[in-house]
């Protein structure tokens, strides 16, 4: 433990060593929840990929391609999607941000739909539905603390030990907010992507040429997709790239990483630099798995797969650095969580009703921040039978507000009776089909409930654009917002409209 405990410290003392040497004093709420838009197209690419690849990737998914095959591409498939994403939402999004100092994303529902209770419908929505993610990636840090621990330590206490580690983490996350987020994604991610994709290159010719595991060897049905007389339903491979793509930008966390950069340009060249690294380590992520179904421990026990590869191939070194890889990529999702519901709390909750000058948000924001680090710290902790059956209920609840995102942004007419109205209906339904069923609809065909959800939403979205017509004053302020995104450069100017609007 000397040796795979000592990796993690060192990895550890050298975030927290670069955290305090780039420590800014934030002179604003705007440079406190979004670091001042101050980031460059690297910077860009490695936060949003720390942000987006959880540890879970290494357990969750290293487990479902040992288990499933080619079924765990689908992760790949909405990964690229959400890269693509990027580049269409670049423009629109950053403009209005630069020139509304928009700090968060339900700032951006307030300011297309002219609405102040949207963005705390949005708000509440994000964090309520994010809250079981963080739970979950806690918890999996105890597989992490398990494995370095050779056994020693019970599931129970390797997740206690977690949480330690990974509260005293949000200390610098807390004092430098944003800021420090991104330039810890920066290091963290070299490690856990670059590092990790190295890594599992070399564990794939260790399988290939010590265990002679190659696809050619595999077991036919890691080859099955569902399709038409599957118990999944021929749509269930759809419905998962589809609602994972739109939920992408649909959470705060990442959706905030649209905010954080010096302009359009490094947003666009972000998504450039983030493709081939997303492609690259999801393929190695997942073949690697696929070639360790060989392997009969990692089958006995899919989702410490990293752990016992690593160790088999490369003895306690290895194994400690497949530890630091997971922690690295386990501090950039929960840091980035934290982060974005602390600024919502103090932005679009409290700040929302209360009239609040930029050093009282900050400290919202920050004890925000505490309280949220808290209470998953605590849920953590517990045993919680239900917890992944909420987090998959709360994706399909967090999707609802794409309808209202995409096409607010890309769309004059819809209104904000049309939005509220549309993401409360998307997500009732959404959540009773969920509750109702358990997550199989038997008339679904695969889709899932948040899809039917979807289809409430729009049709009450699109119903209440045609049938509610907008006041002269709405289309000329909404006009101006679209004129700002056609202007010429990316710099914006205001074009009619406040800083910052109260909106009804």
């Amino acid at each position: 433990m000397i040796v795979t405990f000592g990796l993690l410290a060192l990895f550890f003392a050298g975030v927290i060593v670069v955290l305090q040497r780039s420590r800014v004093d934030d002179r604003s709420f705007t440079d406190y929840a979004v670091g001042g838009r101050s980031f460059g197209a690297r910077y860009q690419a490695m936060s949003f990929l720390n942000t987006w690849y959880p540890g879970s990737m290494f357990t969750a998914f290293g487990a479902l391609s040992v288990t499933s095959g080619v079924m765990s591409f689908y992760v790949l498939s909405y990964s690229l999607l959400t890269v693509v994403l990027l580049w269409v939402l670049a423009r629109p999004v950053w403009i209005w941000g630069k020139a509304y100092d928009l700090r968060t994303q339900p700032d951006l529902f307030a300011l297309r739909y002219g609405s102040r209770h949207i963005r705390t419908i949005a708000a509440v929505i994000g964090i309520v539905s994010g809250l079981p993610w963080l739970v979950l990636g806690m918890q999996a840090l105890g597989n992490l603390f398990q494995a370095m621990s050779l056994g020693t330590l019970s599931f129970s206490s390797a997740v206690i030990l977690g949480v330690l580690v990974i509260a005293v983490r949000q200390i610098w996350t807390v004092r430098m907010g944003m800021r420090g987020v991104v330039i810890s994604d920066y290091v963290q991610g070299i490690v856990a992507y670059i590092g990790g994709g190295l890594m599992l290159a070399g564990l794939i010719v260790w399988l290939v040429v010590a265990r002679g595991s190659t696809l050619a060897t595999l077991d036919p049905k890691m080859f099955a997709i569902p399709s038409f007389g599957s118990k999944e339903g021929p749509l269930y491979v759809f419905a998962l790239v589809f609602t994972g793509t739109l939920g992408g930008w649909c959470w705060p966390y990442i959706f905030v990483r649209l905010f954080t950069a010096d302009g359009v340009g490094s947003l666009k060249k972000s998504a450039v630099l983030a493709v081939p690294l997303t492609f690259l380590f999801g393929v190695a992520l997942l073949i690697f798995g696929m070639l360790a179904s060989k392997v009969p421990e990692a089958v006995a026990k899919p989702d410490d797969v990293w752990f016992i590869v690593s160790q088999q191939a490369g003895g306690l070194v290895l194994l400690g650095l497949a530890g630091v890889v997971l922690l690295a990529a386990s501090m950039g999702h929960t840091d980035g969580n934290i982060q974005a519901y602390g600024a919502q709390l103090a932005n679009d909750l409290v700040g929302n009703y209360v009239e609040l000058d930029q050093r009282q948000m900050i400290v919202i924001a920050k004890v925000g921040m505490l309280a949220l680090t808290l209470l998953a710290s605590w849920l953590a902790t517990l045993t919680l039978p239900a917890l992944f059956s909420l987090a998959v209920l709360a994706y399909q609840g967090i999707i609802q507000l794409s309808v209202p995102q995409f096409l607010g942004i890309f769309w004059k007419r819809g209104n904000r009776q049309g939005a509220i109205a549309g993401m409360i209906v998307g997500f009732v339904v959404a959540v009773g089909l969920e509750l109702a069923f358990s997550g199989t609809l038997p008339f679904g065909w695969g889709l899932s409930s948040g899809c039917f959800g979807l289809v409430a939403n729009l049709i009450v979205y699109l119903a209440c654009a045609y049938l509610i017509p907008q006041s002269a004053a709405e289309r000329t302020r909404v006009e101006a917002l679209f004129a700002e995104v056609s202007a010429r450069g990316t710099q914006a100017t205001k074009v009619g409209v406040p800083s910052r609007p109260v909106p009804a």
